[in-house]
């Protein structure tokens, strides 16, 4: 299994100011295969911002989310810096995951994003 998200919490704890990170779970409409590439349009399903010590290992996370929907497919991730030694509040975080959201419903480019499946692994959005 990937050690992906471990190595993001590991990474935000050794910042030089506290993090938050951010969380939008996705789903996949109208998919369809065409030269081994998924195609089809995405829905922001939830979005939730975690302190990093709130936050064990991938898999809770996962469990987590499932307790409240289940009907999401990927997860984008992005992180939010604190300033003078203290991490950004839930208030903070709010305008970055409507920002989030509104990437995603609007069909922006999500490169700026860290994106994963259920199973850890990662995803690669193309533009078509």
């Amino acid at each position: 299994m990937s050690q992906l998200f471990e190595q993001l919490l590991a990474s935000a704890n050794t910042q030089s100011e506290p993090q938050r990170l951010l969380f939008l779970f996705a789903k996949v409409d109208e998919t369809e295969e065409k030269s081994g590439h998924t195609r089809g349009t995405i829905s922001p399903v939830m979005c939730v911002d975690k302190l990093p010590s709130e936050l064990s290992d991938f898999d809770s996370l996962v469990s987590e989310a499932d307790r409240i929907a289940e009907a999401w497919d990927f997860v984008l991730i992005s992180g939010l810096n604190g300033q003078n030694n203290s991490a950004p509040s839930s208030e903070d975080a709010e305008p970055y995951l409507n920002k989030m959201t509104n990437d995603v419903a609007s069909g922006q480019d999500l490169n700026r994003y860290m994106i994963m499946d259920r199973q850890q692994n990662q995803i690669q959005m193309a533009q078509p």
